[in-house]
């Protein structure tokens, strides 16, 4: 019984070797994340004579590289959660010390008094590590769309005020943004105002058949009143105007295409697995949301019940008892994956605001937390619970 203890940090890592009843094996030693050391690290290790157990902690995407290299290895890594982990050094450490070479001791130990309860990482097979990876750069990306967004309407607030609520921004599902086209084409109230009603009319035609959008006369018209009635705040004569307009609408559509590419890749892979048309087919769920749930969740398979999903969303409400109290009102954990739940949250919300077929399970679920009182919000995360227990349910039997 040998538990070889890794501490993860950028670039390298902290390693110490023990047995049983503190024996050090190796006192703790750095190893950086390149193909040298880590072959160093392989040839120590195959040098020991007994069970060699490796344990780290999930560090993001730092302990990538080393996992990786001792999987390739054939050595049995247990990936643990640091949370886990937190809350033994806590019960483990008397001064609250911390060092990285206290903290490789700490993961070692760990590893021998959980000995017989480690699990075996499984690495998600190539599909689901490149829909996680995606999943995460389109969060990023999306995180820059937004702050692209409001920079955009902060300069047609001063041009064209008003027109944001006229027109669409960025659609997932069809990748159009029929307020960025508008505000290329028409940057600025005098532009449209320069022309007569049945001329802008005639234009704004042209530009949504282009475009192909709706060609609406009425949504014509209701532009031109409100740019005979807007007050814009920049000139259009200013040199600098219509260039702020629309480098705004390039930033903002790099950035879109960016979402696009990715999303595209996302539903490519998903299409590619076993699940797919099972997790399509829910409710809630649809071409856009079923990629971002697959990469979130990942292989059901790794996970023993559907309780331990729900536990992964960070949605289970832990039990408060004490002596003869027992507590009914909890809050969930939220110790799992904040995107899980973000995901999750999202497919009740659409769920929610279409129209469901009476037998949706988890549609009438929804409905009945808020007929005893919930409110919508606590509703739609009871809704997600039960989702989540159907959801393990439906893409294991896939597999059986």
């Amino acid at each position: 019984m040998i538990s070889v203890g890794v501490d993860v940090s950028k670039g390298k890592s902290t390693v110490c070797v023990l047995k049983p009843y503190g024996e050090v094996v190796c006192s703790p030693f750095e190893v950086l994340h390149v193909e040298k050391e880590l072959e160093g690290l392989d040839n120590l290790l195959q040098k020991l004579d007994g069970e060699i157990r490796v344990v780290m902690e999930a560090t993001g995407i730092y302990h990538l590289p080393i996992l990786s290299f001792l999987q390739e290895k054939g050595y049995f890594v247990s990936v643990v959660n640091p949370y886990a982990m937190k809350k033994y050094a806590k019960d483990n450490s008397i001064r609250g010390a911390k060092t990285d070479r206290l903290d490789s001791s700490m993961i070692a130990n760990y590893g021998i008094e959980k000995w017989y309860k480690l699990q075996k990482h499984e690495s998600d097979e190539e599909t689901y590590a490149e829909l996680k990876l995606l999943g995460r750069r389109y969060r990023y990306y999306m995180e820059l769309h937004v702050k692209a967004l409001q920079e955009l309407t902060h300069i047609l607030d001063y041009v064209m005020p008003g027109i944001k609520k006229l027109f669409s921004s960025w659609d997932e599902a069809s990748g159009k943004d029929k307020l960025s086209d508008f505000a290329e084409r028409f940057w600025h109230f005098d532009l449209i105002t320069s022309m007569s009603l049945d001329e802008f009319v005639d234009e704004y035609l042209i530009w949504a058949g282009e475009k192909k959008y709706h060609r609406s006369r009425s949504k014509a018209e209701t532009v031109y009143e409100l740019a005979s009635g807007g007050i814009p705040t920049l000139s259009s004569s200013t040199p600098s105007t219509k260039m702020l307009v629309q480098e705004a609408v390039t930033v903002l559509r790099a950035v879109d295409n960016s979402l696009s590419l990715i999303l595209s890749r996302m539903q490519e892979l998903a299409k590619s697995l076993p699940e797919y048309s099972t997790v399509r087919a829910m409710g809630g769920v649809g071409d856009v949301l079923a990629p971002k749930l697959i990469a979130e969740i990942g292989d059901v398979r790794r996970l023993h019940s559907a309780k331990a999903l729900i536990a992964w969303a960070g949605i289970d409400p832990p039990p408060y008892e004490s002596g003869q109290f027992v507590g009914s009102k909890r809050r969930i954990t939220k110790r799992g994956s904040s995107t899980l739940r973000k995901v999750g949250y999202e497919v009740m919300r659409v769920l929610k605001s279409h129209k469901a077929p009476k037998d949706d399970v988890v549609y009438n679920y929804i409905l009945k937390k808020e007929r005893e009182g919930k409110d919508k919000k606590h509703a739609k995360i009871a809704g997600l619970n039960k989702f989540l227990r159907i959801y393990y349910a439906r893409v294991m039997a896939v597999y059986q």
